[in-house]
C-alpha cells in the first residue's frame, strides 16, 4: 500500500512538473520542431547542390540558432566548424573582384562584399582592413567614408570568462589615422578650389554673387570633411568670415553686402554673428529708406499728373471758348 502511494505520488509529480519544463523551453514545441527540421533539411540540400554563398548563409543561420541542437546536434556542429574557412574563402574571392565594401548584409546571390563576410564572422581586423581599402579606393565618397568611420558601431569584444560581460570593441588608433589622412586630403582639395572661386570677389557685383556661391559651396564641403579631424571645421569657418570682410571692404557694399552676410552666417562665430546682426540692421534701414523714397516718388508723380490734367482741362476749355463751342 505504501509503495502504491509512493508510485502514485511520483506520477503526480511528473505530471505537474513536465508541462512547466516544456513551457520554459522556448525551443520545445510543435512549430519550433517543424521549423528546426525544415532548416536542417534545407541545409542538407544546400550542402549537396548549393553554391558556396548559399551554403554560407545556411551555415550562418544554423550556427546562430540555439534551438537546432534539440533536434539535430550534428547540423549545428557542422555549421560552426565549416563556417570560418568558407567565409574566408568567399571574402578573399570578393576582395579579388574588388568587392571590398557594400552596405547590404550577407546575401546568397554571390554579390556579398569581403567586408560583410569578415564582419559576419566577427573577424574584425580583417573587416577593418578591407573597409579601409574601400575608403582608399574611393577617397571622395563620403558615404563609404562614414561607413568606415563608424565601422565599430555595434561591435563587442570577446566575453569575459569570469564576469560573462562583453566590452565594446575599440578600433586601433592606426585605423583612425589612415581615415584622417583621407579626410584631410579632401578638405585641402576643397579649400584650394575655394581660393580660385574667391578671386571673383574683386570683380563686378554680378561676379561677386557667382563667386560667393562657388566659394561657399567649397567651404561647406571642406567643413564636412574637417569634422572628422582633431581641429574640426574651424579653418573653413575662419576663412568664411574673412571672405565676408573682403566683400564688406568693397567700394559698393550696398550692392554686395548680402553676399557678406551669407559668409558670416556660415562662419557662425561670435564676431561673425555680430557682423551679420549689424548687416541686418543696416539692410533693414536701407530697405525702409528705399520704401520711403519710393513713396515720395509715387506722390510726386501723382501730384504732377494731377497738375498736368488740370492744365490740359484749362487749355481745352480755352480752346472751346475761342472756337465758340
Amino acid at each position: 500500500m505504501i509503495l502504491l502511494r509512493l508510485f502514485c505520488g511520483a506520477l503526480l509529480l511528473l505530471a505537474l512538473t513536465a508541462p512547466s519544463v516544456r513551457a520554459d523551453d522556448i525551443c520545445v514545441g510543435d512549430d519550433e520542431e517543424k521549423a528546426a527540421k525544415a532548416q536542417v533539411a534545407a541545409l542538407n540540400k544546400v550542402e549537396k547542390t548549393g553554391s558556396p554563398a548559399e551554403l554560407f548563409v545556411a551555415y550562418q543561420a544554423l550556427a546562430g540558432n540555439d534551438c537546432i541542437d534539440r533536434y539535430d546536434k550534428n547540423a549545428q556542429v557542422r555549421a560552426k566548424a565549416n563556417l570560418p574557412k568558407l567565409g574566408r574563402d568567399l571574402a578573399k574571392a570578393a576582395e579579388a573582384k574588388g568587392l571590398f565594401y557594400s552596405s547590404e548584409p550577407v546575401r546568397a546571390d554571390g554579390r556579398t562584399s569581403a567586408f560583410r563576410y569578415f564582419e559576419a564572422m566577427g573577424e574584425y581586423p580583417e573587416a577593418n582592413r578591407v573597409m579601409l581599402k574601400a575608403a582608399q579606393v574611393k577617397p571622395d565618397d563620403m558615404a563609404v567614408f562614414k561607413a568606415a568611420w563608424t565601422v565599430d558601431n555595434g561591435r563587442y569584444g570577446p566575453r569575459d570568462p569570469k564576469s560573462g560581460e562583453r566590452q565594446p570593441y575599440v578600433l586601433p588608433s592606426a585605423y583612425r589615422q589612415e581615415l584622417e589622412k583621407i579626410a584631410s586630403a579632401n578638405a585641402d582639395r576643397f579649400m584650394k578650389a575655394e581660393e580660385k572661386d574667391a578671386q571673383g570677389l574683386s570683380g563686378g557685383a554680378a561676379e561677386v554673387a557667382k563667386a560667393t556661391m562657388g566659394s561657399l559651396e567649397n567651404l561647406r564641403k571642406a567643413a564636412d570633411w574637417m569634422k572628422f579631424l582633431p581641429n574640426g571645421d574651424k579653418p573653413a569657418k575662419v576663412r568664411a568670415e574673412q571672405r565676408g570682410d573682403t566683400v564688406m571692404a568693397r567700394p559698393d557694399p550696398m550692392f554686395t553686402q548680402m553676399n557678406a552676410k551669407v559668409y558670416y552666417d556660415f562662419a557662425d562665430s561670435v564676431k561673425a554673428k555680430e557682423k551679420a546682426a549689424q548687416l541686418d540692421k543696416k539692410m533693414d534701414a536701407s530697405g525702409r529708406a528705399a520704401e520711403k523714397s519710393g513713396e515720395k516718388l509715387k506722390n510726386s508723380i501723382t501730384q504732377q499728373s494731377e497738375k498736368d490734367q488740370k492744365k490740359f482741362k484749362d487749355k481745352k476749355a480755352d480752346l472751346e471758348k475761342e472756337l465758340g463751342f
